[in-house]
């Protein structure tokens, strides 16, 4: 797999309120869900990965092994998911001077794969858009790549507004690849069970 100059942000600081236990440590397919997708992005073109932790971050960090990964405390994590993709970015743009675009995912979306995010990358690469959004139950969501003309945008991010309403405010200069797995996520037990049984 050829190097790139395009980097990846997982979004792993939620408290799982939802869950009985933090959703990033939930096994899946024989790992954790933050490791799933830590797996994923290593296997895929994008260099550097940043892993974003915030509630739970101790339990959290213990589990990722992975040297070649960056990772980064939210402090304010309480605050929401742009919070994350704000520290995100700043690490990022204070480390890495060279980057032309990030990929922005989660770690509860246990279908997504190397393949959907290298088909991100490509499809930034052959369209010259600078957003590219998975498409899913009538969306468009993570994961998604934004240009490095985004970058201040996204390190400025408010507390109610997250990658989507980028995304919907830039409309015109998004194109999307279809994801229909991306629908599934998990944020309750019940979810949980939905995958498990699923997978067996």
């Amino acid at each position: 797999m050829t190097e790139s100059n395009i980097a990846i942000i997982i979004l792993a600081a939620g408290a799982s309120t939802r869950m009985s236990s933090p959703k990033q440590l939930l096994s899946y397919q024989g790992e954790s869900l933050v490791n799933h997708t830590i797996k994923n992005a290593i296997a895929s073109v994008c260099n550097p990965i940043i892993v974003v932790l915030g509630a739970n971050a101790e339990n959290i960090r213990s589990e990722i092994r992975e040297p070649s990964v960056r990772i980064v405390e939210n402090p304010d994590w309480h605050l929401g998911m742009s919070s994350s993709i704000r520290c995100g970015i700043i690490s990022l743009a204070n480390c890495y001077s060279t980057i032309d675009a990030v990929v922005i995912t989660v770690c509860d979306q246990p279908f997504l794969s190397a393949e959907i995010i290298n088909h991100l990358v490509a499809t930034y690469h052959s369209t010259k858009k600078p957003i590219i959004a998975c498409e899913y139950a009538d969306t468009l969501g993570v994961p998604v790549l934004f240009s490095q003309i985004f970058f201040s945008e996204l390190a400025i991010l408010s507390e109610d507004v997250g990658a989507k309403k980028l995304i919907k405010n830039h409309y015109h200069e998004v194109f999307s690849i279809p994801f229909p797995l991306g629908a599934i996520d998990i944020d309750t037990p019940e979810d949980y069970q939905q995958i498990e049984k699923n997978s067996q």
